[in-house]
């Protein structure tokens, strides 16, 4: 970790009382706000819909940067009403299947959720970083995780609460490491969530593997543990697909993505 950052003081996951502040949503505009002061061209608009398709399909592998003529059609989606439409909608789709399962109710009913544009927005850090048009870059990631600041999806809180209150047993499963655990925990926390049955990061052995494989296994060892894996949200195909995979599957949007990365 680089000197100088913010300490974040770490709550146990069961007893958060503080109020949540409104720095701790992202905050998603109406329909129709301008942000940039330059227009999307209408011939780059209707290539980069179409490269956005290919990246959110996985057609289009993993990329280094979204191309140059892109940058600000992906700021505008992602700082505009249609991201917050499409979160809206996969999540209503996610309650409307929640609250279709029969729960067991022995306690070993499962969701589990990735965390990085699935649970928080890091959209202030790409804001700073050109919307996935650099090539990203792990260690200003990490100094940006260590700040713990990034806020919650309004659209992902809502169903974490949700989920919670049917009886599911809520499991958090990112890419990031061990080390960043207390982060990790301080940001759930300061956005808004609790009471998860358990954060699971990359320890030592998992470091190199592919997220496809590593998140594989851990869900593996849910399944073992006798966990029924109902649900699993992720921004990435690497967070769903592979083995031990939940019964449903939901995939939020992320044209950034594939951008190269270990999360």
């Amino acid at each position: 970790m680089g000197s100088g950052l913010l300490f974040v003081l770490v709550f146990s996951t069961m007893s958060l009382i503080t109020p949540i502040s409104s720095e701790s949503f992202i905050k998603l505009p109406s329909e129709g706000a301008v942000f940039s002061s330059r227009k999307v061209r209408a011939d780059d608009r209707v290539y980069c819909d179409s490269w956005r398709l290919s990246v959110e399909t996985n057609n289009a592998g993993i990329w280094e940067r979204i191309p140059e003529r892109c940058t600000r059609f992906v700021e505008d989606y992602m700082t505009g009403g249609r991201y917050r439409s499409d979160l809206d909608v996969i999540a209503n789709f996610s309650s409307t299947f929640a609250n279709s399962v029969k729960l067991a109710g022995d306690g070993r009913d499962a969701w589990v959720f990735d965390v990085d544009e699935t649970l928080l927005s890091n959209l202030p850090y790409y804001e700073n970083h050109g919307f996935g048009s650099e090539i990203f870059n792990e260690t200003s990631f990490d100094d940006w995780v260590n700040v713990a600041k990034a806020p919650a999806l309004p659209a992902s809180l809502r169903l974490y609460k949700e989920l919670q209150q049917l009886g599911f047993k809520v499991f958090l499963l990112t890419g990031r490491s061990e080390y960043q655990r207390e982060a990790t925990e301080a940001n759930l926390l300061f956005s808004g969530y609790s009471n998860w049955e358990r954060l699971i990061l990359r320890g030592k052995f998992d470091q190199g593997k592919l997220a496809t494989v590593y998140k594989s296994e851990r869900r593996q060892e849910l399944v073992d543990e006798g966990y029924i894996i109902h649900g699993c949200s992720g921004d990435q195909w690497s967070d769903l697909l592979g083995y031990a995979v939940a019964t449903r599957s939901f995939k939020l949007p992320n044209p950034m993505g594939n951008q190269w990365r270990v999360n």
